[in-house]
């Protein structure tokens, strides 16, 4: 496919820096997260230790799908934030950008877009396809 084998180090500087700035936001995102978390688990408790009435069944129900729906998100972020920190570690070691299953470069219009990316399309498709 592609006759370039890896990324200059201009363009490795240019998606470090965006990868940065995007681990700078997704950890903003779970600190708003982690805080709405820590308020709306505080606010429940203690309506529930003042009467037992007080909280009908089905706001009850709302309130524990919110929070579980509050840990999926930050769940997503941290796995996330995981893989743009392992997307730096691959820019320390030169594999960034280098598909792992058939070794052409990927397209630095997927690795801006997917800076975790480690497959390039065709191979991410056939795998998503069980034909690789």
């Amino acid at each position: 496919m592609s006759t370039q084998k890896k990324y200059s180090k201009t363009k490795l500087a240019q998606f470090k820096k965006s990868i940065e700035a995007k681990l700078n936001s997704v950890a903003n995102e779970m600190d708003d997260i982690k805080e709405t978390l820590d308020t709306n688990t505080r606010g429940n408790s203690s309506m529930v230790q003042d009467s037992v009435y007080s909280v009908h069944m089905a706001d009850a129900g709302t309130d524990s799908y919110e929070r579980e729906k509050g840990f999926h998100f930050m769940n997503r972020e941290s796995d996330y934030y995981k893989y743009l920190v392992f997307a730096l570690q691959r820019i320390e070691d030169g594999s960034f950008g280098i598909c792992k299953i058939c070794d052409d470069l990927i397209p630095e219009e997927r690795m801006s877009e997917v800076p975790n990316a480690t497959k390039c399309v065709q191979c991410k498709e056939k795998e998503k396809l069980n034909l690789a």
